[in-house]
């Protein structure tokens, strides 16, 4: 009988996929990716499998002369160089689909907190407000809205229906046409931002993407215009955003991720018309779980069967 593969964790990994790889491998843990401070060559040269939530760079492909597969914890895998991979035939993976429904339910819950100041209202009570005052109405809602979406993959789509049922018009941009969808198309983000008054942002990070929700798109959105980011914080020019919610350029803002996690610009925490969340957008223990289910079955397939389950394009 052959000797179960080494697998490497760099860093943190959920304790699911830990459970599920260490049952079948050789699994090695180290804390950062700083691979010659602890592991030998002997070591190195024995890992054929990664599951990661890090950034896997050319120089750690390299370090790792037998390595094959390498399994992402998220669907987003900007933080691992998929391109270079390639090149060294390893297989890198991501967990899709399994979060989509998610997500969708979060990106809903905060356009609706925005609009209607949720977080607002349950500090008045809180607070004792309410006992002497009535809660100000919101100055924003939905009605007569058309919303927008920046990125129409599967959890745009997810969003969509949502959005639709609500009784309200989606309109998209994405950087090309979306089979198999009727919903209005805009070739470029500031076409479709000056045709809605909502965006929502869930397109993924990289150079393609970064800081493409900037001044003037926030500028055609206007001055009733509420933006939403769930996708990644690196596509928000952060201090257009910041100067467009200072200024009344659009209305409010609800973020789920921002550039440097979890350091929040003071300035960002300062604005009342700014919701802010610290990256949950997937965050229930069944969908994370999930995740982690599907991180270990990528490596677990790929060395019993020779095939990956959600390998990267």
């Amino acid at each position: 009988m052959s000797e179960p593969a080494t697998v490497l964790i760099p860093g943190w990994m959920h304790e699911h996929a830990r459970d599920m790889l260490r049952s079948q491998f050789n699994l090695i843990e180290i804390p950062d990716c700083d691979l010659e401070a602890h592991l030998t060559a002997q070591q190195r040269a024995a890992i054929r499998g990664v599951a990661c939530y890090t950034t896997i760079d050319q120089n750690f492909i390299d370090a790792l002369p037998n390595l094959e597969i390498v399994a992402n914890y998220g669907v987003g895998y900007e933080r691992v160089d998929a391109a270079y991979a390639r090149t060294r035939n390893v297989v890198v993976t991501n967990t899709p689909d399994v979060l989509n429904e998610e997500v969708a339910d979060l990106t809903l819950g905060l356009l609706i907190s925005v609009v209607r100041e949720i977080p607002k209202a349950t500090a008045f009570v809180r607070n004792g407000e309410w006992k002497t005052s009535s809660f100000p109405h919101s100055r924003l809602t939905l009605r007569n809205r058309t919303v927008g979406i920046y990125g129409m993959g599967r959890i745009g789509r997810c969003i969509a229906r949502r959005v639709e049922a609500f009784g309200l018009p989606v309109a998209y941009h994405s950087r090309r046409p979306a089979e198999g969808v009727d919903y209005a198309y805009f070739p470029t983000l500031l076409e479709l931002a000056s045709a809605v008054d909502v965006l929502i942002s869930i397109v993924p990070g990289g150079p393609a993407t970064e800081k493409t929700v900037n001044a003037e798109v926030l500028s055609a959105l206007g001055s009733e215009g509420v933006f939403i980011n769930v996708g990644r914080g690196s596509v928000v020019d952060e201090d257009a955003l910041i100067s467009a919610l200072r200024t009344g350029t659009i209305a409010a803002a609800g973020i789920d991720v921002i550039v440097d996690e979890p350091n929040v610009p003071e300035e960002m925490l300062a604005l009342d018309n700014l919701t802010v969340l610290p990256h949950i957008g997937s965050a229930s223990v069944s969908t994370r779980t999930a995740m982690a289910d599907l991180v270990a079955r990528n490596i677990i397939s790929w060395f019993q069967d020779g095939a990956a389950i959600t390998p990267v394009p």
